[in-house]
């Protein structure tokens, strides 16, 4: 690991219980935490901070995981339809992570991420209550596929995977925000284990401070948990407007860099 200073390792273990909190809610932590890394090790190879922010997810998302388990009751029938394939995806796409930039996936993020804002703040009752759209295997394919696609891209990038996990249950599927990040969360811990199942081989990542920011992401997405539980969908879907609203930002930005308009 590069040699940095402890005030920048301290500022990384915030950033850490940050995206911890924000990714149990509603996903989307890695919008802190990714970039934080990328600021504090602007020469490191991307697989390594990739890995590094997957050694801090998977403890947030471990715990996340539990503490909605316990308090919502998901459907473990489509969680693990979800969590299942986007296993296998985020296995595909972290094998591929270091050959694909991440300058060529921007524009599509950006378009779906402002066609999900717009269709969330075009219908206010959205994710407010359940209401399954569709039953049976059609339900279960549709959890399977929207699974996969997304594991793959957390694999092979991350930021944002739980908010659109979140939104693929909520307005593909018919499930209320407090439920959808229930399942959310324990298709989000499949997905980082398939990462480091393909990056610890490789010897990515660094660990101490790893370790570090995986403390600090648990503490986060446990208290981020009892929160969502605590205040319902209304605030879960409050949080889901705020991050992806971010997250367009910030891919927006990235995008008029690259084709150098600002």
């Amino acid at each position: 690991m590069d040699d940095i200073s402890t005030t920048v390792f301290i500022l990384l273990v915030v950033a850490a219980l940050a995206a911890g909190w924000i990714d149990s809610v509603v996903g989307g932590g890695g919008l802190v935490q990714l970039p934080a890394l990328l600021i504090a090790f602007p020469h490191a190879a991307p697989v390594h901070l990739l890995a590094t922010n997957k050694m801090a997810s998977i403890a947030g998302t471990t715990v996340s995981s539990v503490t909605y388990w316990r308090r919502v009751r998901p459907d473990p029938k489509t969680a693990l339809a979800l969590a299942i394939p986007a296993f296998a995806g985020s296995l595909i796409g972290a094998l591929i992570a270091s050959h694909l930039p991440r300058s060529s996936f921007n524009p599509i993020i950006l378009i779906a991420l402002v066609a999900v804002m717009i269709y969330t703040v075009a219908k206010p009752a959205l994710g407010q209550t359940t209401m399954l759209r569709h039953t049976g295997r059609k339900h279960t394919v549709l959890a399977a596929g929207a699974g996969f696609t997304i594991g793959m891209y957390d694999g092979a990038l991350g930021p944002g995977t739980g908010s659109f996990l979140v939104f693929a249950l909520v307005g593909l599927l018919g499930y209320a925000f407090l439920e959808a990040s229930a399942k959310a969360k324990i298709a989000n811990f499949a997905t980082n284990l398939a990462s480091l199942v393909i990056f610890i081989p490789q010897g990515a990542g660094f660990w101490k401070l790893g370790l570090a920011m995986a403390a600090a992401n648990m503490t986060g997405g446990y208290l981020g948990a009892r929160t969502a539980v605590a205040k319902g969908a209304r605030f879960v879907r409050l949080v889901f407007v705020v991050v992806v609203s971010a997250f367009i930002l910030r891919i927006g930005y990235d995008v008029l860099r690259q084709f150098d308009l600002v």
